[in-house]
């Protein structure tokens, strides 16, 4: 029997294949190419069918882009491989819940399906703030689907922000002439918290 669709801005229970684990392992490897830049670790993967037509990484700060979301740079990619602004039978992977503004640019692009991993329980447009998919009087409606590599991704986000305090804290240590060990909290975050997040 086919598993029934998911409608358009739920989550709860997402149905995860062995295609979305796969996207969505790559949407980490672009991730980790935003961790390398110093970027908030988040990377999108844009495809059609089973062909990767785009990715993306976070990289507001490199670029002087507040724009420049790894959803929306996958999205500009695949517009100008493709050669054209709509993306339709196309599906975006991203491993954090899209924020408002890369919802917008999604339902522009007329994507299908949207699968993310972790949750954004600060700017979430997905059903975690707002869900900006469920909207019946918009013209466009994208299936979404969450928590694939949920625990993965998000612990991804947590080590990042981790190191940065870290350094942060030692940073500001050796200006007061102190120790780094003596200005360095070691407690690590919880598995169970939700990914810190800061602007993107």
């Amino acid at each position: 029997m086919a598993a029934a669709a998911i409608p358009p801005g739920s989550f709860d229970a997402p149905i995860i294949s062995e295609r979305d684990l796969r996207f969505m392992t790559l949407a980490q490897a672009a991730a980790e190419e935003a961790r390398a830049a110093g970027e908030v670790p988040v990377g999108a993967v844009l495809v059609r069918g089973d062909e990767v037509i785009a990715t993306g990484f976070n990289h507001p700060i490199g670029a002087h882009d507040p724009s420049a979301h790894a959803e929306m740079v996958a999205l500009r990619a695949a517009a100008q491989s493709l050669q054209n602004y709509r993306l339709p039978g196309c599906e975006l992977y991203v491993t954090l819940e899209p924020c408002l503004m890369c919802a917008g640019a999604i339902m522009h692009a007329r994507i299908a399906r949207v699968v993310f991993g972790a949750r954004d329980p600060k700017t979430g447009a997905c059903g975690s703030v707002v869900d900006a998919f469920a909207n019946p009087q918009l013209n466009h409606h994208t299936t979404v689907s969450g928590g694939v590599l949920e625990a993965e991704c998000g612990a991804a986000l947590r080590s990042f922000f981790a190191e940065r305090r870290r350094t942060g804290r030692a940073a500001r240590a050796a200006a007061r002439g102190e120790t780094a060990e003596a200005a360095v909290d070691t407690a690590t975050p919880s598995s169970s918290e939700p990914p810190p997040t800061t602007p993107l």
